[in-house]
């Protein structure tokens, strides 16, 4: 019989989270004020699925719009931790390994698209001391202000001193995703290697 009330209440429990769009993550976000709009229910980015659109400002305050890079084709989105409070160093690793076949991905008419989140305040100063130096043509670096764009693609990491699942996308001229690779932690990344083959199988 304890078994059994066992299994409906989590039976209950599992109604009650599909009922709630969002997901737990909003409901235990003390710190999130009441007055924030809600953001529309998210789900993590998979293969074969269409990426969805976005429009972020780069580190030089120009919009840029995933769908008017991806017309011209196919997009490398990496998605950094940014600033969780500190300068990650596997950050810097994984920036500089695609840095260093920046011609590869050229050559295959693709783009890099490097998503910096993070508070809001000062975050344009923090992203620009991240890369100080000019990226490899075909690269650009964009803010992610209060996570608006990590929550939309549900890649928030919703913990002290902590910011985004890295991740790592290919996406093709029609916007669909074809490699993705979501961390849930700081190593485990997406190497250059990986993308290169997924942008070889376009």
């Amino acid at each position: 019989m304890k078994t059994e009330n066992r299994i409906a209440s989590f039976a209950l429990f599992v109604g009650l989270l599909l009922v709630v769009p969002t997901g737990l993550a909003y409901a235990l976000d003390q710190d999130r004020p009441t007055t924030q709009p809600a953001i529309k229910p998210a789900t993590r980015p998979a293969v074969g699925q269409k990426a969805m659109d976005f429009t972020l400002r780069s580190v030089e305050g120009e919009p840029v719009t995933l769908s008017k890079i991806a017309a011209e084709g196919p997009v490398v989105l990496v998605v950094l931790r940014g600033w969780p409070g500190y300068q990650c160093p596997i950050c810097t690793r994984q920036v500089a390994d695609l840095m260093s076949v920046a011609d590869e991905i050229k050559a295959a008419s693709a783009k890099v698209l490097l998503v910096y989140p993070g508070p809001a305040e000062n975050l344009t100063e923090h992203a620009k001391e991240f890369i100080p130096e000019a990226l490899p043509e075909g690269m650009t670096f964009v803010v992610d202000p209060d996570f608006e764009f990590v929550n939309a693609y549900d890649l928030r990491w919703d913990a002290p001193r902590e910011t985004a699942y890295p991740s790592t996308f290919v996406i093709d001229r029609q916007q669909i995703i074809r490699f993705t690779k979501i961390s849930d932690g700081h190593g485990d990344r997406a190497e250059s290697a990986d993308v290169l083959a997924a942008l070889n199988e376009l």
